[in-house]
């Protein structure tokens, strides 16, 4: 009976494709302790496309606190994680995915859906959180809400939660989301809003331009006496590393991942 039991045991693994790679339980996660957000994944050094799934894993290796990534939405509603609104020379809020799909990125990746980016992101990863950012439409604001609605749907049935953070250039698409879940962790990318109307707003943080915080510098004190998290874009010179760790910021998203966990050690 036991070696039925075994051999029972045995053909489950190899059925399930002897895949060593395991999904992390949420209550396990902490968060590396580094400031270092991989801007649109770890890609420039090891030229992966910007918004793989090769630079989401890159930036996971890494280490890095957090993996950016862009989401868009096709015309069939399907969630793509893609920074520009074309793709191969195809609009994407026009474009089925079926034809999307077909035009490869430089690796040879399909352009990922953010069911499948999610899922990666969620394998043997206990310490970087997925900073999804959700792009304007270029339709206007009501495409804006609905791309919203699908978004957060995805990431429940995903079961994704505890690993998002969102951000976004569009402030409707912001609250949105906190009329849909008042406890998600949102940050406003646009830079036009001060401290105190984002805490009014119930959003958890700033994250704009460096260009922006040195226009206005009072910002970065009154965000930190109002509990607000400070992030900063998109900072790859030395220069501007420099002047973002000696102001503080809780988080620097670069293209410059490795540059700057170096410079942290």
């Amino acid at each position: 009976m036991k070696a039925v039991k075994l051999l029972s045991v045995v053909l489950t693994i190899l059925l399930a494709g002897g895949c060593v790679t395991t999904r992390v339980k949420s209550s396990s996660m902490h968060f590396a302790a580094n400031n270092v957000i991989a801007h649109r994944g770890a890609f420039k050094k090891n030229s992966f496309p910007e918004n793989s799934i090769a630079s989401l894993r890159e930036a996971i290796r890494l280490g890095c606190t957090g993996s950016e990534f862009d989401v868009r939405m096709t015309a069939d509603e399907v969630l793509v994680v893609n920074h520009d609104p074309h793709h191969g020379g195809m609009d994407i809020e026009s474009t089925f995915y079926a034809k999307l799909r077909t035009k490869l990125l430089s690796n040879g990746e399909e352009i990922p859906t953010l069911e499948a980016y999610l899922k990666e992101g969620m394998v043997n990863n206990k310490s970087t959180r997925l900073v999804l950012e959700i792009k304007p439409s270029p339709s206007g604001k009501e495409r804006g809400q609905l791309l919203a609605q699908r978004v957060w749907e995805q990431v429940k049935k995903a079961k994704a939660s505890a690993w998002l953070e969102y951000i976004s250039f569009d402030y409707a698409i912001l609250t949105k989301l906190l009329s849909l879940n008042a406890n998600l962790v949102t940050h406003y990318l646009n830079g036009d809003k001060s401290p105190m109307e984002l805490k009014s707003a119930g959003i958890k943080g700033l994250d704009y331009n460096y260009k922006v915080y040195q226009q206005n510098p009072q910002w970065i004190s009154e965000a930190k006496a109002q509990g607000l998290v400070l992030n900063v874009w998109t900072v790859n010179e030395p220069a501007q590393l420099e002047w973002c760790n000696g102001k503080g910021f809780d988080f620097i998203t670069t293209n410059e991942p490795e540059y700057l966990l170096q410079i942290k050690r």
